[in-house]
């Protein structure tokens, strides 16, 4: 397979803590790679560099060959990296439908003339955005709720919700950053049910994820940050079996027998 995204020696510092130290990843083109360890290794704080809220220290970064490095988040949006968060970042006072049109709009051609005076190309292409907004919702199981405030849904739903916005945004590669976190065993399995779907579509996932569950279910690849160094990679019998990620992160009840 052809890598999609290739990590070369990142760096982040933030002031005299080091947060990431020189990490590689390479992930394929259709994969899902995951990405696990302790609470503060540093997996969030790589998803931030990737999708541009933070540049890297030190380090390369390059997405379908050309470096990212430097770019804006939705300029990085736009080249085709979508993202959800650990805390649902919804807008609660909009719809549900509104929401998931928030992220289509990374591919608008709209213009400032265009929106004052309505011309029919915007109304146009406002139809689109709200065509691509509700199929995204079809797809997700959520499309009986679009008009419906996004603070009403139940959170299992939010959290779809933002799947369904960040799917709008037509990402190759999708960072989902502790999707099932909050859900319970039932929403876990439909999150599962959805990701492989997502896959399906030809997206590359790159998860960031506690349970475990979920984690060995659906991952191709796994890599293991502690102390923001990368200690382990590889599929996820070698990962559970991995004396340095079983004394960091998995305990001795993950062990293969």
């Amino acid at each position: 397979m052809k890598e999609i995204l290739k990590i070369n020696r990142i760096s982040k510092w933030f002031g005299g803590l080091e947060a990431l130290h020189e990490v590689d990843l390479t992930i394929e083109k259709g994969q899902i790679f995951a990405l696990i360890g302790p609470n503060g290794s540093g997996k969030t704080t790589l998803l931030n560099l990737i999708n541009g809220i933070y540049t890297p220290s030190s380090g390369g970064m390059e997405f379908r060959e050309e470096s990212i490095i430097g770019l804006a988040t939705h300029d990085i949006t736009a080249k085709g990296i979508g993202r959800t968060f650990q805390t649902i970042r919804l807008f609660p006072e909009m719809s549900v439908k509104e929401n998931v049109m928030v992220g289509r709009h990374c591919r608008t051609r709209a213009n400032i003339f265009s929106v004052v005076f309505q011309t029919n190309s915007m109304k146009k292409e406002e139809g689109e955005i709200e065509e691509k907004s509700i199929e995204e919702l079809r797809f997700l199981g959520l499309a009986e709720q679009a008009l419906n405030m996004a603070k009403n849904l139940p959170y299992g739903d939010q959290r779809l919700l933002e799947l369904a916005r960040a799917l709008a945004t037509d990402p190759a590669l999708l960072l989902l950053d502790e999707p099932a976190a909050g859900m319970n065993e039932a929403e876990t399995k439909v999150l599962i049910e959805h990701i492989w779907r997502i896959r399906d579509r030809g997206i590359t996932i790159l998860l960031v994820e506690h349970d475990m569950n979920l984690v060995m279910a659906i991952s191709d690849r796994i890599a293991v940050l502690n102390f923001g160094k990368k200690i382990a990679e590889g599929k996820k019998e070698a990962i559970q079996n991995h004396e340095e990620v079983i004394e960091a992160y998995l305990g001795k009840g993950m062990r293969y027998a």
